[in-house]
């Protein structure tokens, strides 16, 4: 089960990077220098951005903090996937965690290569910040991580992530 977990982990990681980068270059394309495409009035638009900052644009032009960031998120979250228990109890947070990896890696490949993150996805209806797919990743990966974490996971569940001597349940 373990290394079948992993195997499945790696697989969607690569499939969601590329689907990324995919959808990335898409938008250069199809959407820079041009107008944006409406996909529904007054809601939702493709638009295209160069962000050269983090999450709407704060920290802005900090690619190498940046990367640094999502290279030790990425590291600590390997580290989490090849010690999570091999049961089918965890199967959503790997499930999550390779979500938050692969938007994380998807938008540092964008910072490495080009010195900023490709946009996209515009929600008018609510003058929301351009985002895109990696950023869904991330996003939706962290937020049920934490609802599974709140609600669902007791402490014990966790004890595989302790250093402590002694603290890691058996399975």
């Amino acid at each position: 089960m373990k290394k079948t977990a992993v195997i499945a982990d790696a697989v969607a990681f690569l499939i969601l990077v590329a689907a990324d980068l995919y959808t990335k270059l898409l938008a250069a394309a199809w959407l820079k220098d041009k107008p944006p495409i409406v996909l529904w009035d007054g809601v939702l638009e493709l638009r295209y951005l160069e962000n050269r900052g983090a999450a709407f644009g704060m920290f802005r032009d900090q690619k190498w903090f940046f990367v640094f960031i999502a290279t030790v998120i990425s590291i600590a979250i390997v580290y989490v996937i090849v010690h999570i228990p091999p049961s089918k109890r965890y199967i959503p947070v790997h499930i999550c965690l390779t979500l938050i990896v692969s938007g994380a890696v998807g938008n540092m490949v964008d910072r490495v290569y080009l010195g900023y993150v490709r946009d996209f996805i515009y929600f008018s209806i609510i003058d929301f910040p351009i985002f895109n797919f990696a950023d869904i990743c991330v996003s939706v990966g962290t937020v049920i991580l934490v609802l599974l974490i709140l609600f669902k996971y007791r402490e014990n569940d966790l004890a595989f992530l302790s250093f402590k001597p002694g603290s890691k349940k058996e399975f």
